[in-house]
């Protein structure tokens, strides 16, 4: 792949506060237009390595580009060419929504025209703009944490980096956010670089993710190969007749961790790898109909938990 196709790119990146090995050797490269998401418990080392791909931050060790610029000696050159929304959202709540990215724009020095238009586009892609006159203050955290997106594109940045973008938001308000950024990276090919919590999330619209812990870069992939990677310990059974006496044995062994059960399909959850056989053989004894017996499929969530396991 052409470096014209990589927007960031580290090697052996490191990040040390005294004794503390913040980032710790990471190497991994995010493809233009696409959407990576950087996962990690609190104290992984996220935040640090956003803030070492933005030149604020000088590395201990190893090399890092961000749209071909390097962080070390090109820094300046980095942060006009992205966005960036950490931990404070930057707007100014007296303000109005449009008062506030007119001034932005004024910031990065666009022309009056350009502000018209790009704050126009910008609100009107985050369904925002009938509301573009009301003081932001009055706004919920959600409408809030719109604009603050609205905000780090306003200078129209070829690369993203979003801290946390949906903490705190309800889950309509998340949603409707999710599929602003995939729009985002799909319709303008902005490339996205998210940091979150949220496995669900980052299982629904990232094309890559990497998994962060101790300051160490412990697996690199899409969130199917991640998931196929790890497996998982279930059995899912399509069938009939899952009455709940039969439920209450399962969960009873000693080997099942978990019994759910959905309409006809019942997924029993066991402490480690487990054969077909002796299920189906309990439950046909049982008198259930069985139509299909496989191996259940991960979640993002399951991987990433195996992953940290097998870190400690």
């Amino acid at each position: 792949m052409t470096e014209n196709h990589i927007s960031i790119q580290t090697q052996d990146l490191h990040c040390q506060f005294g004794d503390l090995h913040a980032v710790d050797g990471i190497t991994f490269e995010v493809e233009t237009g696409t959407i990576f998401g950087f996962l990690g418990p609190n104290g992984a080392g996220k935040t640090t390595t956003i803030r070492l791909l933005l030149g604020l931050l000088e590395p201990s060790a190893g090399s890092a580009r961000v749209l071909g610029f390097d962080t070390h000696t090109q820094a300046d050159q980095i942060r006009l060419n992205c966005g960036a929304l950490l931990e404070h959202s930057g707007l100014y709540e007296r303000l109005s929504a449009e008062d506030n990215l007119d001034l932005f724009g004024r910031i990065w020095h666009l022309s009056s025209e350009q502000r018209t238009q790009r704050i126009q586009n910008l609100l009107e892609n985050m369904g925002l703009y009938e509301r573009r006159k009301e003081i932001v203050q009055t706004w919920s955290h959600g409408m809030k944490q719109k604009l603050a997106v609205a905000r780090t594109l306003m200078h129209d940045p070829k690369l993203v980096f979003l801290d946390e973008p949906t903490a705190g938001l309800d889950p309509l308000a998340s949603s409707g956010l999710r599929e602003d950024l995939v729009q985002m990276a799909r319709r303008h090919g902005v490339t996205v670089f998210l940091t979150t919590h949220n496995l669900a999330e980052a299982e629904k619209i990232c094309d890559r993710v990497g998994v962060i812990n101790k300051g160490k870069l412990i697996s690199v992939g899409s969130p199917d190969e991640l998931r196929l990677k790890q497996g998982t310990n279930s059995l899912l059974v399509v069938g009939r007749g899952f009455e709940q006496s039969i439920l209450n044995e399962l969960k009873a062994m000693p080997d099942v961790t978990a019994v759910e059960i959905q309409d006809h399909h019942l997924v029993v959850h066991f402490k480690q790898e487990t054969e077909s056989g002796k299920l189906v053989q309990f439950l046909a004894g049982k008198g259930v109909m069985i139509d299909e017996v496989r191996k259940g499929k991960a979640s993002l969530e399951d991987a990433f938990l195996a992953l940290l396991e097998e870190e400690e």
